[in-house]
């Protein structure tokens, strides 16, 4: 089993992200599109895995990660972003691809952070 949270705010990005992830062994897959909603869902089910854009309408992907992992520990995190410079605070265990999405490096990266 292998549950992913989604942080991305646009829907056909997110969509190919999760297709993504389930063809990476994803086997649950919740998409948030603002920081509050990427919090909430990582509090009602534990990701795995993290797959994170950098700037969201409402919020920050780095800022949701930096808070789920305060409160619940660390998770593996995949930022997925068209502007790296922005990726403040990506601290590890994360690591950063760049837009335009690498489908086979995204999930070559997702199998070797979700240990699948």
């Amino acid at each position: 089993m292998c549950h992913v949270l989604i942080i991305e705010d646009e829907w056909l990005i997110a969509d190919y992200l999760s297709y993504l992830a389930e063809r990476a062994g994803g086997t649950s897959i919740v998409i948030a599109c603002t920081e509050d909603e990427a919090v909430l869902s990582a509090h009602e089910r534990l990701p795995d895995i993290i797959l994170s854009d950098v700037n969201l309408f409402a919020g920050t992907g780095p800022h949701a990660v930096q808070t789920i992992m305060s409160d619940l520990g660390k998770i593996p995190v995949i930022f997925i972003t068209g502007s790296p410079e922005a990726c403040e605070p990506c601290e590890p265990p994360g690591v950063i691809l760049i837009k335009p999405i690498d489908p086979v490096c995204v999930m070559d990266t997702f199998r070797r952070l979700a240990h699948l």
